[in-house]
């Protein structure tokens, strides 16, 4: 499952592209209370130096504290999207309340 970075004009956010249209409406995760109960965004938070995760479409934004490095930040989130797609796509289950994992 390839999932592709891409940086964004904010230095402490990163764009992860999923590859397939997973999320069907937009969330934003503004602190890690917010995520609660939420599997994919509480790992995310689980990670030193998260504070913001968005989910849309087919893609994951997220936000660090500006004193957090991305490596290996970015390969620790790469590994949880991977991990948790994975595993979402193998239980057929729904990433997040009112997402659909669609195959296009």
């Amino acid at each position: 499952m390839s999932i592709r970075v891409q940086q964004t004009p904010n230095p402490n956010a990163r764009k992860f592209i999923l590859p397939a249209h997973w999320f069907d409406r937009p969330v934003n995760y503004g602190s890690a209370a917010s995520a609660s109960g939420e599997p994919l965004a509480e790992r995310l938070f689980a990670l030193p130096g998260v504070y913001n995760v968005f989910t849309a479409q087919d893609f994951v934004t997220v936000n660090k504290t500006p004193h957090s490095a991305w490596e290996p930040l970015e390969s620790a989130i790469l590994a949880v999207l991977a991990e948790y797609l994975s595993q979402a796509t193998t239980a057929r289950q729904a990433p997040l309340p009112g997402a659909q994992p669609t195959t296009s």
